[in-house]
């Protein structure tokens, strides 16, 4: 189940880091470089567990891009502000904390080649690290996704990048899959800008994962695959940043849409195929 801060947090970041650009001849952040934000993030129907969940919570958040470093990563306190009977967090003895970090490391600028190969102008060992840090063992989850990742000219005012990877997994909640090359990833992101408004700048952001090739799927209601796909509206200003993001989940989580389950509080089936919504407010310094 805290797996869906992976869809908050990766959409803050992504509206965050797209705007960060503005720090760059501002002194009235702390770096020039380094951009960070501290954000509140509500989310509604999130579907990577078994079970819906609603949640508001705090988020730390950086995005960095310098030579041959591209970064973005945050650091979620689950439950923070509160949430529903099926959530638990720092405060109610859930996970005191989430984090992901996605490292790339140009290959081009740390070889001193170009590797542009028609559209496909960047290359990058792309990495995504995922830490729940969870209470004990059953309830946390170490996940190390590696590969390989590029940016692609469009010839459009949008960027787009790609990456594709292999997974690591450790620790997930309990589950077969752990301790185990377990599985791929393949990662799209897009951003669009769309026009000036109340004084900020609309965008639209998107971006999807598709995981297939798991071996979870050989368990009872779980999946080899799933798909998440994020559709933000972002209006950013200065310092102050504010998303919509609407999110579509196929067997979230690698869960079974449909079962009827039972984790010792009544029954109830699960609903991982379907939409989740999250509103964001963060201040960039």
């Amino acid at each position: 189940m805290k797996k869906m801060m992976l869809a908050a947090g990766a959409a803050v970041a992504l509206s965050c880091s797209f705007s960060a650009s503005a720090a760059d001849s501002n002194s009235e952040y702390l770096s020039d470089w380094w951009h960070q934000s501290v954000n509140v993030v509500g989310s509604y129907h999130t579907r990577f567990g078994p079970q819906l969940r609603n949640d508001t919570y705090l988020e730390y958040e950086a995005f960095a891009k310098k030579d041959w470093f591209d970064f973005y990563g945050y650091i979620d306190a689950p439950r923070f502000f509160g949430g529903d009977g099926s959530s638990t967090g720092i405060w109610n003895h859930g996970s005191p904390l989430f984090m992901e970090i996605e490292p790339r490391f140009s290959i081009d600028k740390l070889s001193g080649l170009d590797l542009s190969v028609g559209p496909f102008k960047e290359w990058y060992f792309a990495n995504n690290y995922i830490y729940d840090m969870g209470r004990n063992s059953d309830n946390r989850q170490n996940t190390w996704y590696m590969g390989l990742g590029t940016d692609v000219e469009t010839g459009l005012p949008m960027s787009l990048s790609l990456n594709v990877y292999a997974k690591y997994q450790w620790e997930n909640y309990g589950a077969a899959n752990e301790d185990s090359w377990d599985g791929y990833r393949f990662k799209i992101k897009y951003f669009v800008p769309i026009t000036d408004l109340w004084g900020g700048k609309l965008s639209y952001i998107g971006f999807t994962n598709f995981d297939w090739g798991s071996d979870l799927g050989d368990e009872p209601n779980r999946t080899s695959n799933s798909i998440a796909s994020s559709h933000i509206l972002a209006l950013n200003y200065d310092h102050w940043h504010y998303s919509f993001v609407a999110r579509y989940f196929h067997n979230g989580g690698q869960w079974q849409d449909g079962p009827e389950m039972n984790f010792g509080k009544g029954d109830f089936r699960v609903r991982s195929t379907g939409w989740g919504y999250y509103l964001v407010a963060g201040y960039n310094f």
